[in-house]
């Protein structure tokens, strides 16, 4: 159905100051919301308590707030302004929360507002984590041995007669693992457990069993209001369940899923965001023991997450566009193919590609901080890369995380001893992979070793361990005559200059791109397309990615639509 015609006002709630855990991701949702909504015709009132974004620029709403995100505040801007809808998707956590204070309270109604998105019943079924459990067993979705708590006696009675250590804490109605973790003893579930207690707003957590080494998989879905559902994106973490997602590596799409697993946990998906009645964007994030078919349901997140902007950049598919769309009354099958302009918004992305998504974290900052990774997350920032395979992927990431790093050869671990590296491989920090890297280098650990220790699949180590080998056969042919290596193509005869320096604005910056790519693994030699489709249809407004290899696509894509 197109647009509802009682929708004329829209009030959306950013959210707020950049955290951990909620960061520039909900401002690039914000974004495409605000565009979307106004090119509809409609009013849009934002409020925001950061001015430092890019969704409280002028030019993306009619009235614009800068003031705290509380309950007084928005209730005065609402009396004020006289909303007619409220979209609560779009701000996280933040969002989300207040949407749910506000609807619950009898406010909205009382001011005739319409809460789009996710309506009260839906986001408790998914953030209230004795109606999350119920939900899913009443679907028949298994989920953790949990149980849920509201005092610190009924945490340790679970623990100590029913479960055992380790166990997980996981507080209700917060954002990035705040206040939870993995607890091994009665101490840390002392402290972990009055923390999570004391977080959660409604003072409630979720004990669980602990099952750190199994795969965590995220699939980011969408459906509206006619009930069409699709898989927009699949996720997998290169870290094991016990880190939270948000510090993980991550892979796009899966890489390491038999087609079983993968239909099973895409129907799982389906069926979890169409349960709970969802209109728009929704991320599940599922545990895969990877000795079986057995699976559970970690977490649901009723709106626009850190993931759906992966998902978004990592496909070419706007989430939180089509989620601001879906909202105001258009069903899928109606929202154009932003990047095709010729299929419609029901037709899933493909991707002929593999997308890396590297967290950063602050440690240079906070010097004193413990690296070690948990269920509580600790990044501050993410960068992503785009290859035709896994080992180019990460490699290009590594380099896009401004570690000093043109690899994933950190020079203070190339200097440390043998013991040390294998240490280093047996802690769960930010930088184990680099210690992972060492230790298949050196021959310290064989893949088989490491896996048994860190429980990462050993595809991505077998990945590892054959960039271990090209960096050596690279050495080996950097120290051979320069006419050896025009001969295997290695480099090109003086005076043939490579493809992908004509996309260069000024001499020096080809200069730099010379003196570099002689030394990287990946040379990238060509431009790649992200269109959604993996070329089964023209792109209109496509974007491109650098590889080491293949046809230029940007060249080609200039020339037709010169």
């Amino acid at each position: 159905m197109p647009l509802n015609k009682n929708i004329h006002k829209v009030m959306i709630i950013g959210s707020g100051p950049i955290v951990i855990g909620q960061a520039a991701e909900f401002d690039y949702a914000g974004n495409q919301a605000c565009k979307a909504l106004k090119q509809l015709g409609l009013e849009v009132c934002l409020v925001n308590s950061n001015p430092a974004t890019l969704m409280t620029d002028r030019s993306m709403a009619d009235e614009i707030y800068l003031e705290p995100l509380t309950l007084p505040t928005l209730k005065r801007i609402i009396e004020k302004e006289k909303p007619d809808s409220l979209l609560s998707t779009l701000g996280g956590q933040t969002g989300l929360t207040l949407s749910m204070e506000l609807a619950k309270s009898g406010f909205l109604a009382s001011h005739k507002v319409q809460l789009l998105g996710a309506r009260p019943e839906t986001i408790d079924k998914a953030e209230d984590r004795q109606m999350f459990k119920d939900t899913m067993e009443a679907i028949g979705e298994p989920c953790i041995p949990s149980k849920v708590v509201t005092s610190y006696e009924d945490a340790v009675d679970f623990v100590h007669n029913k479960i055992g250590f380790p166990a997980i804490i996981r507080p209700a109605f917060t954002l990035g693992g705040t206040g939870g973790g993995i607890v091994a003893n009665d101490r840390e579930l002392d402290e972990i457990a009055h923390n999570g207690l004391h977080r959660s707003p409604i003072h409630q957590i979720l004990v669980e069993k602990c099952i750190s080494g199994w795969k965590e998989i995220e699939f980011e879905v969408m459906r509206d209001a006619n009930a069409n559902v699709i898989t927009v994106c699949s996720m997998e973490n290169f870290d094991p369940v016990g880190v939270h997602t948000g510090d993980s590596i991550v892979i796009a799409p899966t890489v390491t899923l038999a087609d079983k697993e993968y239909q099973m946990l895409r129907s799982a998906a389906l069926n979890i965001i169409s349960a709970l009645e969802i209109e728009g964007g929704c991320n599940c994030q599922f545990a895969l023991n990877p000795d079986s078919f057995e699976y559970a349901v970690i977490e649901v997140n009723p709106r626009v997450s850190r993931s759906s902007a992966l998902a978004s950049k990592a496909t070419g598919y706007p989430i939180a566009k089509v989620a601001a769309l879906i909202a105001v009354g258009f069903t899928l099958d109606e929202i154009q193919n932003f990047v095709t302009k010729k299929t419609k918004a029901c037709f899933e992305p493909v991707l002929d590609y593999v997308v890396v998504k590297m967290p950063k974290f602050p440690f240079d900052k906070f010097v004193y901080a413990a690296r070690k990774l948990g269920t509580q997350m600790k990044a501050t920032g993410e960068v992503m890369a785009i290859g035709q395979n896994f080992e180019e992927a990460i490699l290009k990431a590594c380099r896009g995380l401004e570690v000093g790093v043109k690899d994933l050869n950190l020079s203070s671990f190339a200097k440390e001893g043998d013991e040390k590296i294998r240490d280093r491989v047996h802690q769960c920090t930010d930088q184990r992979i680099f210690a992972i890297y060492q230790a298949l280098k050196r021959g310290l650990l064989s893949v088989e070793e490491i896996h048994k220790i860190t429980k990462i699949d050993e595809w991505f180590l077998w990945k590892l361990e054959k960039i271990c080998k090209m960096e050596a056969q690279g050495v080996a042919g950097r120290q051979s005559s320069p006419a050896e290596r025009v001969g295997r193509n290695e480099v090109r005869p003086q005076g043939e200059t490579s493809p992908i320096e004509g996309v260069f604005a000024t001499s020096a910056e080809a200069r730099s791109f010379k003196r570099t790519s002689p030394s990287l693994i990946y040379k990238p030699t060509s431009f790649k397309m992200v269109d959604t489709c993996a070329g089964e249809f023209n792109a209109e407004t496509p974007y491109f990615y650098s590889t080491a290899g293949g046809e230029n696509e940007a060249e080609l894509f200039l020339k037709e639509n010169r």
